[in-house]
C-alpha cells in the first residue's frame, strides 16, 4: 500500500502507518468499502443499461448488444483479477512475529461463513486481502502445508522411507559423532558430514522425496492464494478504547 508524498503530512513509515490501520480495523472498513462501492457501481450499471433498453424497445438487438458487452467487460475485469495474484508476492509483509502466538480459529476465523467470502472486486482489493490474510492465517497455511505433505508421503510410500532414512541417517552421526568424540577431530567430522549429505540427495533424489515436496508446495499455494483473496478481512474481536478507535484483539 502506496501513499504519494504530502509536505503537509507528518512522515510516517508505511509498516507502522498499517499496524495502526490493522489495531484500529481500518483495513477491514475498507475493504468492505471497496466491495460496496463495486457492488454499486454494478448496480448503477445495469439500472442504466435496463433504462436505455426501456427507452428504445424497438431496437432489442442494441439492448442485446450491449448487455453481452457489459457481460463481457465483467468477465474480462474478473480474469484480470485473478491473473493478477500471479504477479503479487504474498510473502511480501509475512514476518517472523506473525507465526507466533495462538493459531486462528479453524471453524470460527480461517473458514468462518459463506458471507465471509466475495469475489475481489479490483487487483488492489486482492492485494490486500492476500497481503494480510496471509499474515493473520500464516500459521494455519503452515498446517494446511503440512497436512498435504504428509497426504503426499503416504500415497507415496518409497519417499515417505526415503524421508525416514535421512532423518535415521543423520541421527546416527549424531549419535555417533557424541561417542566417538568427533569434536576433537574436526577434519574426520568434517568428511563425515559430506559423505551424509551425499548419501541424503542420493537418497531424496531415488525416492521421489522432492516430487512430493513440489507436490505439497503448489497445492498449498494454490489453496492460500484462493482463500486470502476471497476472504474477506473481518476482525475475530473487537474492542472500543477510551479514545474511542476500536482495536482488534487477537487471539
Amino acid at each position: 500500500m502506496a501513499f504519494s508524498a504530502n509536505p503537509l503530512s507528518l512522515s510516517v513509515p508505511e509498516p507502522v502507518f498499517e499496524s495502526w490501520l490493522r489495531d484500529t480495523g481500518y483495513l477491514e472498513i475498507l475493504d468492505q468499502r471497496t466491495t460496496d462501492l463495486h457492488r454499486h457501481s454494478s448496480t448503477t450499471a445495469a439500472a442504466a443499461t435496463t433504462a436505455s433498453s426501456d427507452t428504445a424497445v424497438t431496437n432489442s438487438a442494441a439492448a442485446a448488444v450491449s448487455i453481452s458487452n457489459g457481460v463481457f467487460v465483467l468477465i474480462f475485469s474478473r480474469i484480470g483479477t485473478l491473473l493478477s495474484l500471479l504477479t503479487l508476492n504474498p510473502f511480501a509483509k509475512l514476518t517472523s512475529d506473525d507465526f507466533s502466538g495462538d493459531t486462528p480459529s479453524w471453524t470460527l476465523q480461517f473458514v468462518g461463513s459463506f458471507d465471509s467470502y466475495s469475489f475481489p472486486s479490483s487487483p488492489s482489493q486482492a492485494r490486500l486481502r492476500v497481503h494480510e490474510n496471509v499474515k493473520r492465517y500464516a500459521r494455519n497455511y503452515a498446517s494446511l502445508f503440512v497436512l498435504f505433505f504428509a497426504c503426499c508421503l503416504y500415497q507415496k510410500l518409497l519417499a515417505l522411507v526415503g524421508l525416514i532414512s535421512c532423518l535415521a541417517l543423520w541421527d546416527v552421526l549424531k549419535l555417533c559423532g557424541d561417542r566417538w568424540g568427533l569434536e576433537q577431530h574436526p577434519v574426520i567430522k568434517q568428511s563425515l558430514i559430506r559423505i551424509s549429505q551425499c548419501a541424503t540427495a542420493v537418497i531424496l533424489f531415488c525416492t521421489n522425496v522432492q516430487m512430493a515436496l513440489f507436490s505439497a508446495l503448489a497445492v498449498s499455494y494454490v489453496v492460500m492464494i484462493v482463500h486470502a483473496s476471497f476472504r474477506k478481512l473481518t476482525p475475530s474481536k473487537q474492542s472500543t478504547s477510551k479514545d474511542g478507535n476500536r482495536r482488534v484483539l487477537r487471539s
